[in-house]
């Protein structure tokens, strides 16, 4: 079961990501947030940004910059595949 700080956490990543959403979705991607282990965000990239050779500084540059502003917790955005 997850801890309402753990729930709190995801609901801001994910905050997070939904303001990057409508970028990545007008190049035919998306992100989806997985889980958090170890102030590690697990995402899986969808759509095109799975296959773009550009997703590395897409995640580095934009996500993870999104995300660690947001969360401080935070220190990594990995994508991974379920």
């Amino acid at each position: 079961m997850e801890s309402a700080e753990y729930k709190a956490t995801m609901d801001k990543v994910e905050e997070a990501i939904q303001q990057l959403r409508p970028f990545l979705e007008a190049d035919g991607g998306d992100i989806k947030l997985l889980r958090i282990e170890d102030q590690v965000a697990k995402v899986k990239l969808l759509g095109a940004c799975h296959d773009c050779s550009m997703s590395a500084m897409t995640l580095k540059a934009g996500v993870e910059e999104a995300v660690k502003k947001a969360v401080p917790a935070i220190q990594k955005v990995e994508a991974v595949e379920e």
